[in-house]
């Protein structure tokens, strides 16, 4: 288990941003029947998601909250020298996403620019890593965009995952401080359960082909091709149970914090059967559990800062509040943090019009080279 602490690092503000498409639990009983469906929304406590459609990328939504944060904090983009880009639904294999939204924030040329391939953990990762550029003093400002697009990996024939999975992003901004409260982390990987949740196809371990393009069904009638996200969920619940409640109570041990200094525990939001059965194992106050899944459903990397700007805005203005972070799931990994959050900047959450940011896009390819524009989007198979 990795465990370290910073000092001297504010976190100084978050946005989030989801596209305007939603889709209903009302929507999937169409396909999958109302009775069927109604279980699997009673389970979930999923209600509704919010779906990017073709042509928006995960860029797009973290771009558009990194705006709006930006805005907010009136910082000086030349002040920011290190953007970080978490994510498992990326622009391009290359270039790095992380570039691309360089150039389109209008960063400086001396600004550190990176992607981490990481999903449910990816947030508390980002944090981490972020927040320790900034207290070794190799940043002064630091920019994490966190978001994905992982409602388009997911068959609409796939019972296990299309009632679950959302689109979001996320914009956070660390700064040094040198009166801010010390940070504390804990982080681990369990590479084993690497097959439980899998886009098996795609990169260059299996290359996309007719054959992988195919969808079959599984023993229990879910459909899905090798291109598309297998989930097995009954093992990522053992593996949450069995990891998560020792990660949760040795980070407040690192903090030397009692369960009831702790204002908001706010966790990767994966489903509500799974947060209130954490919860109550670990005797955290439901009241402090905060849970946005209901209307967003599980936007991955994104979850945790659509959660803290869905939920905690109004809390975070009236005064400094102490926070428990975790994030847990693909690959196995997981990591927390236990932070004070000072009064941060909590930017209202952006609604992108797709229609309009579409057209918009569609209008700047024009000035693209021909490789990098957009091909008519036709089957593989």
């Amino acid at each position: 288990m990795s465990r370290s602490y910073v000092d001297a690092v504010r976190l100084a503000g978050v946005a989030s941003a989801v596209p305007d498409r939603v889709a209903t639990a009302d929507e999937d009983a169409t396909v999958f029947g109302g009775v069927e469906m109604a279980k699997i929304a009673k389970s979930t406590g999923i209600r509704s998601r919010r779906i990017a459609p073709d042509g928006i990328c995960t860029s797009d939504l973290c771009l558009a909250a990194a705006e709006r944060l930006l805005g907010d904090l009136a910082w000086d983009r030349d002040s920011i020298d290190t953007l970080i880009f978490v994510s498992q639904t990326p622009d391009y294999f290359l270039p790095s996403t992380s570039c691309s939204l360089h150039g389109r924030l209008g960063l400086s040329n001396q600004c550190a620019a990176f992607d981490v391939n990481l999903g449910c953990s990816g947030y508390a990762y980002g944090v981490w890593l972020a927040s320790h550029l900034v207290a070794s003093g190799a940043s002064r400002r630091a920019l994490l965009l966190a978001g994905d697009t992982g409602a388009r990996n997911v068959n609409p024939l796939d019972r296990s995952a299309r009632p679950l999975f959302g689109d979001a992003g996320a914009a956070t901004a660390f700064e040094r401080q040198p009166s801010a409260e010390r940070m504390f982390f804990r982080l681990g990987t369990d590479g084993s359960g690497q097959n439980h949740l899998i886009v098996p196809a795609g990169g260059y371990r299996m290359r996309p082909s007719r054959q992988t393009a195919q969808s079959h069904p599984d023993a229990d009638g879910n459909v899905r091709s090798l291109d598309q996200l297998y989930m097995n969920g009954a093992e990522i619940f053992l593996f949450t149970l069995a990891e998560v409640p020792g990660l949760v109570r040795g980070t407040l041990e690192d903090a030397a914090w009692a369960m009831d200094d702790v204002d908001a525990f706010v966790f990767h939001q994966a489903n509500r059967f799974m947060l209130t059965h954490l919860a109550k194992s670990m005797k955290v106050p439901l009241e402090k559990l905060t849970l946005a899944l209901e209307e967003f459903g599980n936007t991955s990397s994104a979850s945790i800062p659509l959660a803290i700007t869905a939920r905690l805005a109004e809390r975070f203005a009236s005064g400094p509040a102490k926070v428990l972070l975790a994030g847990y799931g693909v690959g196995f990994s997981w990591a927390a943090a236990a932070i004070t959050f000072d009064r941060p900047v909590v930017s209202e959450i952006v609604v992108v019009d797709t229609a309009r940011l579409l057209e918009r896009l569609a209008s700047s390819e024009s000035h693209l080279p021909e490789c990098l524009r957009t091909p008519a989007n036709e089957p593989v198979g």
